[in-house]
């Protein structure tokens, strides 16, 4: 041949060898050589016998580089020219290919810049193709292609674009599989740990071990990581931490535990520093646990001087760890902690060492850092009497004395009351000696004895001391004249001064001793009662983890009904907001004892709901919520108050009108629909922890509500019925709010329905009638005033993910079949994300019971297209379980096959019957994906040698019909 445009192989390949000649050119004429024949046989033959000369070169000769590079460059048009074909399966291996070929390239290969810039284009197409599979291999045939210190790089630029808007999870792993750690893709893979499917979470966890050294994560990066992983929903996420994140972790802190948790702000994340090493524990040798015992010395204590908030952290977690092994672990522990007496005294003296600091030394940082570090050690070590064996009497008692020392002495710091309180409590079984010794300790904390000086008589004080002036003076001149007449040599004059002067100074001396005596202290001692805001608050904080730790049977007694009397009711009415904060906590939570004292300071709290300030707002709320619940609404028509004449107080008139509202007032008509009316227009609240505080609290009395209208012994009280039948209707559909508060008292409602025993009244309620009550209170078009914001999700919507959440708890519950059936009966947006989530949570679903699957298939017909019910309503997702199912496939595979394939087929044919309309083109983008190339952090169990066999025989694809079809029409 004489044109280039036809030049043969063996032209192309001698004229390959040399550099200068344009390998584009080459390819582009050989290609279209190629194209014009009829045979292609002969074509493959020849190009592969002239490639062999080559092949079998070992030596770098640049002959055989270009010959080479030639074969690649023809080889990669061949594909690049194939890959926007119609048929989605030609786009999969042209991209499978591409990725193939560039993946077995030597580490420092390198391919022609044009060739480059035809692949990096072909491949930025085919990322966004319509198929998941073409996707995947397309984003994998460009991780060579990347340039990370390039800010402007296209490939990563696409990764990234494709791990926030990939609906597809194998997409979005393929990418976390091969994308380039820098610090513009960091922030992506860290989002992906939060990303909604299980092994796209786990993958992102993987990459972060495997590709991103400790160093290049901020402390709050590396906190939230394990944070999150550690307490996932997914238990193989959670093995991913604590298998391959911490281990890399450790390891590039050589192993040093201690180190780890200096890379951590463990005085500010103390419980997930706890659970990192627990987590490490678990998957460390006992013997390596007792090596490493965080610098304890022969008294199984760390030195005062060696303390620091991560070793001490290290010791509590170590012995907790320990100590959870009970009688495995308990010998282990006696090596790691000293018996109860002497951890007493060690706390004790490090308890007393920690200073208080004034205003002025509070702003100096430096002093007031240290201080907080002592603070968090002081925890810690307070937390280790938890695992002290304290079944010895005498060790037992000396941990009780000091605790008991150190809540009395006024220089412990107010952080640690709590605390010492807590843990003096659980030493105290018995809830009476409980009740006196807390309040023993109050008594003198409060009221310290001192020791009374006598007033002195200020006109015997003025006697005092002018008689006293006067010997001085006469001393002073006796001295004198006892000089002169020394000097005079009037001996015997001098004789007489001489004792005179001895007569002064024992005068003297007795005026001082009157003195002295006068200012002595009495023999008596008084209690001065203090109430500054620091010692109030120290009293009240002590009384609230009483009351807390009290059981909910025991009455309030003459001591308790003391300490609200002169403590808790006094200090409701202090300058100080702390202390009126923990004292509406005291408050609260006494009255959940009694209900006397609910009924008669619950209008006290409901001021304080609507007059304080916001945390203290809140804790009054929680409290009323709380009464409301234990002793039901029936507390409100029995409480003594006219609640109407609350909306018109003001806040300057709470501390005069306080006592008095507790004294006098009518109680109002329908109090229930009252008080329900009050609290929900906190809902309008301007802050958002009132908002959340009272639609959380709102939705456990609306859950209240409903059970007291269908509760059978309500039934002749038709006033109370018709005031909340009235209530329902008018609260749901007041605002969009209103529905959100019944959609979060759904579920309680339904599971205290379905739990409740044979024997109460609430088994013979119809749950299917209380659920569509509900459903129509949430129905988005029942409200008043629609919402104008298109951008919000409807009630149902949420309603819809909860229950679904619901049933992947338990597929197997009873109350499944309840839901499935209040599915298809919700008013579902037309919002496409929310489609997708309901989509992956019902694909997730496996259930047995068949009334159930109609309902799920139900709810994926009204949801999907048709491609994608038939992919979701395939026998592996919603078919009932088979307990031989696993067998038969594995006996015969064919027969398994062509089962799934007909019940696939008749599903999908139902359902597009019900959806009444045809299967678009589009439906065949499906989104299932074989993840292919996608690496699995943990192996899978591989099948039999024969089912092996047997299955690939049965799916093998024989392509020498499609060959000899293709050489036939060409």
């Amino acid at each position: 041949m004489t044109a280039d445009s036809e030049m043969d192989i063996k032209e192309a390949f001698l004229r390959a060898q040399k550099g200068h000649n344009n390998k584009a050119k080459l390819v582009a004429s050989l290609n279209s050589r190629y194209n014009k024949l009829e045979d292609k046989t002969l074509f493959h033959e020849e190009f592969v016998h002239y490639l062999k000369y080559a092949m079998i070169v070992y030596k770098r000769e640049p002959t055989v580089e270009n010959i080479i590079e030639f074969v690649a460059s023809f080889i990669f048009n061949f594909l690049l020219e194939s890959h926007k074909a119609s048929s989605h399966a030609v786009r999969f291996r042209v991209c499978q290919l591409i990725n193939k070929l560039l993946g077995s390239m030597a580490e420092n290969a390198q391919i022609d810049d044009d060739l480059f810039d035809r692949i990096h284009q072909a491949m930025l197409v085919r990322v966004t193709d319509k198929f998941p599979n073409v996707r995947i291999q397309a984003a994998l045939a460009m991780t060579r292609l990347q340039q990370p210190k390039d800010s402007d790089c296209p490939t990563i630029n696409a990764y990234m674009l494709i791990l926030e808007n990939d609906t597809n999870a194998e997409v979005r792993r393929a990418v976390l599989s091969c994308i380039a750690m820098s610090p513009r893709t960091l922030p992506k893979v860290l989002k992906r740990t939060r990303d909604i499917k299980e092994n796209v979470r786990k993958l992102a966890y993987q990459v972060l071990a495997d590709k991103v050294h400790i160093k290049a994560l901020t402390i709050a990066q590396r906190v939230t990581l394990l944070q999150q992983g550690l307490r996932d929903t997914s238990e193989t996420v959670k093995e991913m931490v604590s298998s391959r994140l911490l281990p890399a972790w450790l390891l590039r802190v050589e192993g040093n535990v201690i180190g780890l948790l200096h890379k951590l702000d463990v005085e500010n994340c103390a419980d997930t520093a706890l659970e990192t090493l627990k987590a490490i524990f678990r998957s460390t040798l006992t013997e390596e646990l007792l090596q490493n015992r965080a610098q304890l010395d022969d008294r199984k204590l760390i030195p005062v001087d060696s303390l620091s908030c991560e070793n001490v952290l290290y010791w509590r977690a170590l012995c907790e760890f320990l100590k959870a092994q009970r009688d495995d672990g308990e010998e282990m522990l006696e090596q790691v902690l000293p018996d109860a007496a002497t951890y007493a005294d060690f706390l004790y003296r490090y308890l007393k060492g920690v200073p208080l600091l004034t205003e002025e030394q509070r702003a100096d940082f430096n002093q007031l850092e240290l201080v907080m570090t002592k603070e968090f050690i002081s925890q810690q070590l307070i937390h280790l009497i938890g695992c002290l064996d304290t079944n010895e009497e005498g060790g037992r008692k000396r941990v009780l004395s000091v605790l008991q020392e150190m809540l009395a002495l006024p220089q412990t710091p107010s952080s640690l009351v709590s605390l010492l309180t807590e843990k003096l409590l659980t030493l105290i079984p018995d809830d009476h000696r409980r009740i006196q010794t807390v309040a023993e300790i109050i008594s003198d904390v409060r009221e310290p004895i001192m020791e009374a000086s006598a007033p002195m008589d200020e006109n015997m004080s003025r006697r005092h001391q002018v008689q006293l002036a006067e010997v001085k003076v006469s001393i002073m001149e006796a001295k004198q004249t006892l000089e002169e007449s020394i000097a005079a040599q009037d001996f015997s004059r001098a004789a007489e001064l001489k004792d005179s002067i001895t007569e002064l100074e024992n005068r003297r001396n007795q005026i001082l001793q009157e003195v002295q005596e006068s200012s002595q202290p009495a023999d008596k001692e008084i209690r001065t009662e203090k109430n500054d805001p620091e010692t109030l608050l120290r009293c009240l904080t002590m009384c609230a983890e009483l009351l807390k730790q009290m059981g909910i049977k025991t009455r309030i007694g003459p001591t308790i009904s003391a300490l609200m009397s002169s403590l808790v009711l006094p200090s409701i009415a202090n300058a100080h907001p702390a202390v009126r904060n923990m004292a509406v906590v005291c408050l609260g939570t006494c009255t959940l004892h009694s209900r006397e004292l609910a009924k008669a300071h619950m209008v006290l709290l409901l001021q304080i709901a609507q007059l304080d300030e916001v945390k203290i707002r809140i804790s009054a709320l929680r409290a009323i919520v709380d009464l409301l619940l234990l002793f039901g609404f029936q507390l409100l028509s029995e409480t003594a108050a006219n609640l109407t004449a609350l909306n018109s107080k003001s806040p300057d008139r709470r501390e005069e009108d306080a006592p008095a509202a507790e004294e006098k007032g009518d109680a109002p008509e329908d109090t229930a629909q009252s008080i329900l009316v009050m609290l929900s227009e906190f809902l309008d609240s301007e802050v958002s922890d009132l908002r959340t505080e009272t639609a959380e609290g709102l939705a456990k009395m609306f859950s209240r509500l409903v059970l007291l209208w269908y509760n059978p012994v309500t039934e002749d009280d038709t006033r109370l019925r018709h005031c909340l039948g009235v209530f329902f209707q008018l609260y749901a559909r007041e605002s969009r709010a209103h529905q959100e508060v019944v959609e979060e008292g759904f579920l309680p409602t339904v599971r205290t329905l379905m739990n409740a025993p044979a024997t109460s009244p609430l088994a013979e309620v119809d749950v299917n009638n209380v659920v569509e009550l509900l459903v129509e209170l949430t129905r988005p078009s029942a409200l008043i005033k629609p919402s104008t914001n298109t951008e919000e999700v409807c009630v149902h919507d949420y309603l819809a993910v909860r229950i679904c959440g619901e049933m992947l708890k338990d597929p197997t519950a009873p109350e499944v079949r309840l839901y499935t059936k209040t599915l298809s009966n919700l008013e579902l947006s037309g919002d496409g994300t929310v489609k997708k989530d309901l989509l992956t949570l019902l694909q997730q679903l496996v259930v047995k019971d068949r009334i159930s699957l109609r309902g799920l298939e139900k709810m994926i017909c009204q949801l999907a297209d048709s491609k994608e019910q038939a992919e979701l309503l395939s026998p592996s997702a919603l078919q009932p379980l088979d307990v031989n199912a696993d067998e038969a496939a594995a006996d015969d595979p064919s027969k398994s096959a062509k089962r799934a394939k007909r019940g696939t087929a008749g599903q999908r044919k139902v359902c597009a019957a019900r959806s009444g309309r045809k299967p678009s083109r589009r439906a065949e983008s499906s989104e299932e994906s074989d993840g292919e190339n996608v690496p699995e952090s943990v192996p899978q169990l591989r099948p039999s040698r024969r089912a092996k066999t047997a299955a690939l025989e049965k799916t093998k694809l024989d392509l020498n019909t499609l060959i000899n079809q293709e050489a036939n029409v060409s």
